[in-house]
């Protein structure tokens, strides 16, 4: 098959790792790919940058980018238009909202076989302005017109999105974010030492941009009721973004003892992670958390907010604790739990990494989409055969 991926930006983040992954998969199965992506500024790192792209066409449009400006969004449809018409893709499968509705309107005016898109997370939730969730809902109907399917990483998100009306349930599919969760079961944890922390201590780690809406406030104030009670713990922070130094600040105001690993190539995460005890992810706006899949697979039990996606894979008592959004004080009480009863962290641990060994699977997500785009473009799988 020719198939065209489109994405407003490929900086190191959940959709754009779930985007290269699935294009991987279909590069290693003999199909011709093309990823068309906006530019990639900012502190979160370009993701193109940090792994290997081999085998993939990349088109950057300089128009496509994350904020609204008719100008560009409208120069971005017309370039959309001249690649599909010059390239003649079976499928063209768009991500991000911004990319998602003017890479389907491009795709469907060209005819394009079969024209899907992926809710990674819905740009419309409890936490955005009233304004902009009715603009964002009245684009994802319209753009929900101009496909064929619309894939989900969780059934939260299918949920959400009937609700909102933004198409009937039957578009829909959940298929989950596929990751590399070998590497994550099989990292050799890096050393505490090179993190200057303490063997024994405790450590809480979150994988997160230092960005809005990623709950870093819950964070500082679940970290200082757990050094309260465990006042030998750490808390790494792996990422980057615009509120470092501000969380930096913060941090040390309170006298917490924070380990900021900044940004770290995807391939080295797990190493991090499985030098810790519990990942918190008190994130207020996602999908499914990546990070919180990964910590399973590394055998890290996680505590998340009751949110989106989460409680499909952060199981209570099983996989991992549960908090309501917004309260710190249940997180904590979470995570000092599982720090306190090796037992019950054993039994998490094992309980997690099946989950995630069984579920999410880079290679499994891109046979699902593999059967998808055949069906839904009407290619046998013999190429030299129509359906």
């Amino acid at each position: 098959m020719r198939i065209c991926h489109v994405i407003t930006r490929m900086i190191v983040g959940g959709a754009q790792e779930n985007t290269l992954l699935t294009i991987l998969d279909h590069v290693s199965k003999g199909h011709e790919v093309v990823l068309v992506t906006g530019p990639s500024p900012g502190p979160e790192g370009k993701l193109l940058d940090k792994v290997g792209a081999e085998g993939i066409e990349i088109v950057t449009s300089p128009h496509l980018v994350r904020e609204l400006s008719p100008f560009k969004d409208f120069a971005a449809y017309r370039g959309l238009r001249r690649v599909f018409r010059g390239m003649k893709p079976d499928v063209v499968h768009t991500h991000s909202s911004k990319a998602g509705v003017v890479g389907r309107a491009a795709a469907w005016a060209e005819n394009v076989p079969f024209v899907c898109h992926t809710v990674h997370g819905p740009p419309f939730h409890r936490y955005e302005k009233s304004w902009r969730n009715f603009l964002y809902k009245v684009a994802e109907r319209w753009a929900a017109k101009r496909c064929h399917k619309i894939f989900a990483v969780a059934d939260a998100m299918v949920r959400q999105y009937v609700d909102a009306g933004i198409a009937p349930e039957s578009k829909f599919m959940t298929v989950y974010s596929g990751m590399r969760v070998e590497d994550y079961a099989d990292a050799a944890p890096i050393p505490r030492s090179e993190l200057g922390i303490p063997d024994g201590a405790p450590v809480v780690v979150t994988v997160a941009r230092l960005f809005p809406l990623k709950g870093y406030e819950y964070l500082l104030d679940a970290a200082e009721i757990i050094s309260r009670e465990l006042p030998e713990t750490r808390f790494l922070v792996v990422g980057d973004g615009i509120l470092r130094a501000e969380i930096e600040l913060e941090s040390k105001r309170r006298g917490l003892n924070f380990v900021f690993a900044g940004l770290v190539a995807p391939s080295e995460v797990g190493r991090y992670v499985t030098a810790s005890d519990v990942m918190m992810h008190l994130s207020l706006r996602e999908g499914l958390p990546r990070s919180v899949v990964q910590a399973l697979a590394a055998g890290v039990p996680p505590v998340a907010f009751e949110l989106d996606g989460a409680p499909e894979v952060v199981l209570p008592g099983k996989t991992g604790f549960l908090a309501p959004a917004e309260d710190a004080e249940a997180a904590a009480r979470g995570a000092l739990d599982i720090l306190r009863d090796d037992a019950l962290r054993a039994k998490m641990s094992e309980s997690g990494r099946k989950l995630a060994m069984d579920m999410f699977g880079w290679r499994k997500m891109g046979d699902v989409l593999e059967r998808e785009y055949l069906e839904g473009s009407g290619i046998s799988r013999d190429p030299e055969t129509k359906s």
